[in-house]
């Protein structure tokens, strides 16, 4: 079957698959919650008839098309759940689920898999290999619905894997493309400062905790530096302080959170050793102590180099060269990074703002709009690039 053909079958189903995404956004679900939005794509599924179908977690849906043809299999990815947001976007199908919301574009994911494994379906003779489609519950949410996912066995025999994420800040009709390291690890810290409280008066006959925890946020803010390589992308933030109850009261304890991002493995380790270093020999110094909690989260989303040209070249077949919207890698993070631990893989990203008719914002933003425009995008991308993947030896 040549392009055009392929694109026909691509333009039949863009009409379900903007009401679909409009159904998911609607009805947003949160992490490990996902019992309609699951049981919605497991119902589309079967219902085209030559997929097998299955649950690998209560909340989540594989489906596995085998081709006409031996080969390779493939894995394309998509995320299904919301975020504890209050939409305030004001779109015509914006959630009527209180404090949910699909701020990060996993309803345009959703939709987009779905639409894709449509078509395949349908191209089931002129397939080499399987095509297999993991739709994943809890991204947003440590420790991550992918492991989970892979714990189930959806890996099995699996040669290669590709998501995609949208992106509220890419115009529509670009897709963004990353070489190597493309998105962060990310970690996060509780430092729990214990010293004496006391009443205010008397500072003298206190171990004062919050003048402690103040040292050592200034002090966290060298790990970048003076610690770590220039070179080397790395960030340390302190994002949440909490301590004291009243004017005249000095606490016992003080916490003190916040996130690393980084990419390499050894500037990593550095950071949350000098964290640890830092609490425990401030809070030492003055007679306190400093509990260190440090919590390895989603590792560092590295594409491969070859899988990553295969998709670029498809972009461009498609849509020319303008359409590449090459990338730096972002300091954002994504549980797809586990899959990339086990087998070659590509996070590519897809163009969703259209400043002519929304304003713009960034993604986990109540007002954040997607335009519908990403929809064909993703589709059309993803059914091509498969294709093309399956097809090289």
């Amino acid at each position: 079957m040549d392009t055009t053909d392929i694109n026909q079958l691509i333009a039949a189903v863009k009409d379900d698959v903007i009401a679909w995404r409009r159904h998911f956004h609607k009805y947003p679900e949160l992490s490990y919650q996902e019992t309609k939005t699951s049981q919605f794509v497991y119902d589309k599924l079967c219902a085209l008839g030559n997929l097998e179908v299955s649950r690998p977690t209560p909340t989540s849906v594989m489906a596995r098309l085998t081709g006409a043809k031996p080969g390779k299999t493939l894995a394309l990815r998509a995320d299904m759940d919301a975020l504890p947001i209050q939409e305030s976007s004001e779109c015509e199908f914006a959630s009527c689920h209180d404090g949910i919301m699909h701020a990060c574009g996993h309803d345009t994911h959703t939709a987009m898999l779905l639409g894709t494994a449509t078509v395949l379906s349908r191209l089931q003779s002129q397939i080499q290999g399987e095509v297999r489609f993991l739709f994943q519950h809890a991204e947003e949410m440590q420790p991550g619905g992918s492991r989970e996912m892979m714990a189930a066995g959806v890996l099995q025999d699996v040669d290669q894997i590709m998501g995609l994420h949208v992106m509220s800040h890419i115009p529509v009709g670009q897709v963004g493309i990353v070489y190597g390291p493309a998105m962060a690890a990310a970690d996060t810290f509780d430092l729990i400062i214990t010293g004496k409280g006391g009443h205010a008066s008397q500072p003298h006959l206190v171990i004062d905790p919050i003048a402690i925890a103040a040292q050592v946020v200034t002090n966290l803010q060298h790990i970048v530096a003076r610690n770590a390589d220039p070179q080397e992308k790395l960030v340390v933030a302190v994002t949440t302080i909490h301590g004291g109850t009243a004017y005249n009261i000095i606490p016992d304890t003080v916490t003190i959170q916040g996130s690393v991002r980084s990419f390499d493995k050894k500037t990593r380790a550095m950071a949350a050793e000098m964290i640890e270093r830092i609490g425990s020999g401030i809070a030492t110094t003055h007679g306190a102590t400093c509990k260190v909690i440090y919590n390895f989260g989603y590792d560092s989303v590295t594409n491969d180099l070859a899988m990553t040209k295969v998709v670029e070249e498809t972009v461009v077949k498609l849509w020319g060269d303008e359409a590449v919207h090459t990338m730096p890698p972002l300091m954002g993070s994504e549980d797809f990074s586990f899959y990339l631990n086990e087998i070659p893989g590509t996070f590519i990203f897809i163009g969703g703002a259209n400043p002519a008719k929304y304003d713009i914002y960034p993604l986990h933003n109540a007002r954040v709009v997607i335009d519908e425009g990403c929809l064909d995008s993703g589709v059309k991308l993803s059914v091509h690039a498969a294709l093309k993947l399956l097809s090289q030896e």
